[in-house]
C-alpha cells in the first residue's frame, strides 16, 4: 500500500520565512508521517520571498517518509489539489492524507476529492489553527465559487 502525506502550503506574504500556519501544518504531518510514506509538500512563494513555501516546509521536515516531492507551482486550494491528484497517480497512492489547517479542511478535501476521483482513499488531518477575521472573510469568498472549482478539478483528472 502506497500512502501519500500531502501538505498545502500558506503563506500571506508577510514574512519571507515559513508562515505560522504553514509551520502548524508541517508539524501535524510529521505527527502523521510513516517511514514508508510519500511526503507532499505544495505551495508557491508569495511576496517578495526568494523561497517557495513548499521548499520552506522541505527544508523545515523532520518526520519520517521515504519519498519526498515538492509542488512549487500551486497557487490556490485548486492548484494544490490538482498537485496532489497527480502525485497520487504518479506514486500510485492508495491513499491519500491531507494536511491543512481545520478552517480550510473542508474546501480543500472538496477540491482533493473531485481531483482525485475514485483512484484513492482521502483522509484530511487538520490543524487547530485559529481562523482570523481576514482569513474567514477569504475563506467565505472561496466557498462561493467552489462548485466550479471542483468541476475544473474534476476535469483536469
Amino acid at each position: 500500500m502506497t500512502r501519500l502525506v500531502a501538505i498545502l502550503g500558506y503563506s500571506d506574504g508577510s514574512t519571507p520565512d515559513l508562515h505560522p500556519v504553514c509551520a502548524e501544518r508541517l508539524a501535524r504531518a510529521v505527527e502523521e508521517a510513516g517511514p514508508d510514506d510519500v511526503i507532499l509538500f505544495s505551495g508557491w512563494a508569495r511576496g517578495s520571498s526568494a523561497s517557495t513555501e513548499a521548499d520552506l516546509m522541505a527544508a523545515s521536515w523532520t518526520g519520517r517518509g521515504r519519498t519526498r516531492l515538492v509542488d512549487r507551482s500551486s497557487r490556490t486550494t485548486l492548484g494544490n489539489a490538482l498537485a496532489v491528484a497527480r502525485a497520487a497517480q504518479r506514486v500510485g497512492a492508495d491513499e491519500v492524507v491531507l494536511v491543512t489547517s481545520r478552517w480550510h479542511a473542508r474546501r480543500a478535501r472538496a477540491l482533493v476529492r473531485s481531483a482525485l476521483g475514485s483512484n484513492a482513499r482521502l483522509r484530511v488531518v487538520a490543524t487547530d489553527g485559529r481562523l482570523s477575521p481576514h482569513r474567514g472573510a477569504r475563506e467565505a469568498g472561496a466557498w462561493l465559487v467552489l462548485p466550479v472549482l471542483a468541476v475544473v478539478a474534476a476535469r483536469n483528472r
